[in-house]
This record gives C-alpha cells, sequence and structure tokens, in this order.
C-alpha cells in the first residue's frame, strides 16, 4: 500500500507564487513543478509569516509567528529553547536532515550560558535550526570591506568547483554569479546591468543542478523514516543564470508592470520609503526590469527542469510511493510592481507563495489535482509533518493547523479566516529615514479572503486593500470613512491574534485541565473552614495527628 513515510521538503528562494505556469503565468512554462500540482494539491492562498528571508523561514521551521519565536530580521538568532521541525520530528522517530539554505543565525551567547558545545550533537542541532546537516549552502558568499558576508557560505561549493577547475578565491562569484567578457572581465552578478549577461560557469555545475545532486545524494544513503528539506538558493539574487537559460526569455515574455501613479503619488509614509529606497528605484526602472526579469525567469526554468531531473530519479528509485513532496518559497519578489523591488512590504507579490503537496498515499487519492483556495500560512508545515511521522501535533507550541486532513479528504478548510504576516523593520536604514524608535518600526498584516489591512506601529494610518475589487493591491482605502467599519473589523482580528497565548509552551492544554482537578491533592488547602467541608481524602494527612507540645494554647494564654 503507498504511505508516505518520508517528506521531501523542497524550498526556493524568493519565488514568486505567479511565475510558475500551473499558477497561471502564460510564458514561463514549469511542467515538472506543474506535474507535481497534478498529482497532488495546489494551494492558492498560502501566506508566509514575514516578508524577509531569515524571521520567515524560522516561522516555517518553528510553526510559530515571528511574534513567538522571536527571530524577527535576518541575523537575529532564533533563541535556544525554541523547539523546531527536527525536535518534534526526533520524537516521533524521523530524522529530519537539510540540505541547502536556512538563513539561521544560532544564539551563540544562550549556547554559552547553558554550556551547549556547538561540535556537540545537541549544540549542531540548536545551532542549524534544529536540522542535522547534510550540507548547510546559504547560497551567499559575497565580501566587502569588512569582511564577507557569511563566513561559513558556499564553502563546499567552493570546493567543488575548484575541483572542476574553477580556479580563484571566491569561484561562487567569478563563475557562479557572474558573467565574463571578451578580454576575460569578471561581470559581476551584483550589478544588475549584467544579468542580462550569461553566467560564466557551465549548467551543470551551477547552483542549482548541484544542490539537486546533493539531495539524491542524501536519499540514496539515507536510513527512514526521514525528512530532508532540500532547500534551493534560487531564483533569488544575485540575478543571473547559465546558458541555456540565459537566453531563453526576454522583455516581451515578461508580466506587465503593476503599479500605478496615483499608488505612487498617494502612498503612505512607510510605503512610500520602500519604495524610494535605491532598490525600489531601481527597479523602478524599465531598463532594470528588462535585465533583471528574464534572468530571474531563466532562474526558475532552470529550477524546474531540475525537478525533472528529481523526479523521474524518485520513480526510478520507488521512493515515489512512500515520499510526501512539499514545493514552497519563503517569500516572493517584486520586481519593479508597486514600486519597489526585493520582498520587504505585504503585497501578495511578496506574501504569496506557491505550495504544492504530493502525498503518495491512497488516502489522498480522491484530492489529486484538486486547488484549494482556502487560507493556509506556512507555519501549518510543521503539525502536517508531525502527523505525517505519526506523532502527535503539541498544539501549545506549534501555532499552524496541519493540513493533512485536507490532503486526505477528511476536512474542508482549515478553520482559518484570516492570516498573519509581521515585519520587524527596526534594523533597517529605512526606521532612520522616517526617525523611528527600535519598537516603533514594526508592522503586522491581516488578510482573509476579501481584505488586506496593513498596521504600522508610530502612530500611523493604517492601509487597507480590497482584495475582491482591487487584486491588484494598487488603491490604498486607509483613510476612507466608508470603509470604517471594515477597519475596525480586521483590528478585531488583528487584536485577538495577538491575545493568544503563544509563549506557554511548557504545559499543554489537557496539562492544564488536569491541573484543575489535582490541585488539592498535593496538601494545599485554603479558604476551608472545616476539615468535614471537604472529602476527608483530601484531609487524610491532617487528621489523627500527635506532637509534643513546644508552644502554649490559646486557652493557657487566656487563664494566665
Amino acid at each position: 500500500m503507498r504511505q508516505a513515510k518520508n517528506v521531501l521538503f523542497i524550498m526556493f528562494d524568493q519565488l514568486r507564487w505567479d511565475y510558475l505556469s500551473c499558477y497561471g503565468h502564460p510564458h514561463l512554462k514549469t511542467p515538472n513543478i506543474d506535474r507535481m500540482a497534478e498529482r497532488g494539491v495546489r494551494f492558492t492562498r498560502a501566506y508566509i509569516q514575514s516578508p524577509i528571508c531569515g524571521s520567515s523561514r524560522m516561522s516555517t521551521y518553528t510553526g510559530r509567528y515571528v511574534h513567538s519565536h522571536g527571530a524577527s530580521w535576518n541575523g537575529i538568532p532564533l533563541k535556544v529553547g525554541e523547539m523546531t521541525m527536527g525536535d518534534h520530528l526526533r520524537k516521533a522517530g524521523m530524522g529530519c536532515w537539510l540540505v541547502g539554505k536556512t538563513h539561521m543565525m544560532a544564539d551563540a551567547e544562550g549556547m554559552a550560558r547553558l554550556g551547549l558545545e556547538p561540535d556537540s550533537l545537541i549544540g549542531a542541532r540548536v545551532a542549524e535550526c534544529g536540522f542535522d546537516v547534510f550540507e548547510r549552502d546559504d547560497g551567499m558568499r559575497p565580501e566587502g570591506p569588512d569582511g564577507f558576508y557569511d563566513d561559513r557560505g558556499a564553502l563546499k561549493y567552493n570546493d567543488y568547483l575548484r575541483e572542476r577547475g574553477y580556479e580563484g578565491d571566491n569561484p561562487w562569484h567569478d563563475y557562479a554569479n557572474s558573467g565574463i567578457d571578451a578580454t576575460g572581465n569578471v561581470l559581476s552578478g551584483w550589478f544588475l546591468k549584467n544579468s542580462a549577461e550569461p553566467a560564466n560557469i557551465a549548467e551543470e555545475d551551477s547552483e542549482t543542478p548541484y544542490l539537486t545532486r546533493r539531495g539524491m545524494e542524501f536519499m540514496s544513503q539515507a536510513e527512514g523514516p526521514w525528512l530532508c528539506h532540500l532547500s534551493y538558493i534560487k531564483p533569488h539574487w544575485p540575478y543571473i543564470v547559465p546558458e541555456p537559460y540565459a537566453s531563453m526569455y526576454g522583455p516581451n515574455h515578461m508580466l506587465p508592470v503593476v503599479r500605478a501613479q496615483a499608488e505612487f503619488d498617494n502612498a503612505h509614509p512607510v510605503l512610500k520609503g520602500f519604495m524610494t529606497n535605491p532598490v525600489g528605484e531601481a527597479f523602478s526602472r524599465e531598463d532594470v526590469r528588462e535585465a533583471v526579469i528574464p534572468a530571474y525567469m531563466g532562474l526558475i526554468k532552470q529550477a524546474d527542469d531540475q525537478m525533472g531531473v528529481l523526479f523521474d530519479w524518485l520513480e526510478r528509485t520507488g521512493r515515489m510511493d512512500d515520499t510526501m513532496i512539499v514545493i514552497t518559497s519563503d517569500h516572493g519578489d517584486f520586481l519593479g510592481d508597486h514600486w519597489m523591488g526585493e520582498k520587504t512590504f505585504f503585497h501578495d507579490t511578496s506574501t504569496r507563495v506557491p505550495l504544492i503537496i504530493y502525498d503518495p498515499s491512497e488516502q489522498a487519492d480522491a484530492t489529486r489535482g484538486t486547488v484549494f483556495d482556502e487560507l493556509v500560512e506556512c507555519i501549518d508545515l510543521v503539525p502536517t509533518f508531525i502527523e505525517v511521522a505519526g506523532g502527535e501535533v503539541p498544539d501549545h507550541v506549534v501555532e499552524g493547523r496541519s493540513l493533512l486532513p485536507l490532503i486526505q479528504g477528511r476536512a474542508k478548510d482549515t478553520g482559518r479566516d484570516y492570516v498573519i504576516c509581521e515585519y520587524d523593520y527596526s534594523a533597517s536604514p529605512l526606521a532612520d529615514r522616517l526617525g523611528l524608535g527600535v519598537r516603533e518600526a514594526v508592522m503586522f498584516m491581516v488578510a482573509t479572503k476579501e481584505w488586506k489591512l496593513v498596521h504600522c506601529e508610530g502612530g500611523f494610518r493604517p492601509i487597507l486593500f480590497d482584495l475582491k475589487n482591487d487584486p491588484d493591491e494598487l488603491v490604498d482605502l486607509g483613510t476612507s470613512d466608508e470603509h470604517a467599519n471594515i477597519i475596525a473589523s480586521l483590528y478585531d482580528k488583528l487584536f485577538e491574534w495577538a491575545r493568544r497565548t503563544s509563549q506557554r509552551t511548557t504545559r499543554s492544554a489537557a496539562q492544564l485541565e488536569d491541573m484543575r482537578k489535582q490541585a488539592r491533592r498535593r496538601g494545599v488547602i485554603i479558604g476551608v473552614y472545616d476539615e468535614n467541608d471537604i472529602p476527608l481524602e483530601l484531609t487524610v494527612n491532617y487528621r489523627g495527628r500527635k506532637a509534643a507540645r513546644k508552644g502554649g494554647r490559646r486557652s493557657d494564654t487566656d487563664a494566665a
């Protein structure tokens, strides 16, 4: 009988939900990812919990909101003690392994305080977001005047490239992420004008095929049950791709830009700050978009071709019958829409991600090829995986909701009527530009199927989008008196979410309910006047006892 015993959890970095053909892109054909959508379930309203790599991933890996786990921006550690996907799965008897990127920053101070050595088994897991590491590659080895962005970035990949004849101190940059001119000058992929150049590397040696092979190498030797987090680096910048993908797409294949002059002119002060930062101003230029977007599409096409390699291998080796496959992204990419680049705001362009789940189990046969329009969050993956592993979801710790009942036809929805996304930009230059304190440079999004509210701390008015009548989110209704009731109702949802007991993680609901009944059985008796006022069994240790007199009785004192 077909049954999911293992999980292949595939995450792309900065992949927009609408840049796959199964999600409607008219020019970018992704038949291999589409194949999984046809054999599984495709979710159309999957939302991340933060529009930036690090905090989004920490939510996905813990099953908890950013407000709960506290790793609120890139480089902010996930604190020691936060339970992760690996902790939950190993308890249920499933290994949890990493091949690729996490963007995890270890809580070195917390580890030192608790005496956790990074080279110990527990210390290594704590430092690696709960994963056992087959190969970690965050895909980032840029170098500036103050040194490398990540001292560990792309180390094994650089060793691989040198073995293949790519010489130099940083072949990740000079070959995998740069072009070359006729006289041998490196055309750095960091400069957007060079995105139109082909990367100076054989396609099979570039990052996406390399990680695909590493994923297959892990699965070839893995002893199950296991979860393999195959976490790709692309199509995240630097936006540059080798041939033949560099020549596949041009400006005629680009989606029309989604923006309006009135949107820019009337923008909320915080939103205007993102529009006018250097990245926003760059991607507002058509020459930048025409250089970047064809390369971005090429990177996605290469990723889909590698999915074909991977899925064919799973079929040949029989693993397709016992492996759940999940395909998603950590966030999207504005690419000039709404006058912005990157991902750090709350439009669907950034916060809505592809999510496709293939469950080989016979229980999922009835839902194959279906499309679910329900609101789901990326924190829902942890409880889903726990259920696949046969464990019980600790819902006092994990804040997501398992999708397995949906996938296996046992439920029609998640019972969720809104989603939450958070962004803490207190460490960014924009906070200074806006004159905000650290506690003020925080934003929250609450969205239903019909409406999206953005709340910005710092005394700013709200932002409101009508998702039904304005799906492109071009018109901000945050100042509309006619929509005051809608704004109030969404604030009610945000307030409801903020009141959840997310930090009560050491006792389950069942334990708390049991404590209600057991309190007096430990000998504490408060407010009881007479021993016969409560059941004998609760006071049995206080009856019929004898002791030597050491002090006077009340009657003796009165007589004196």
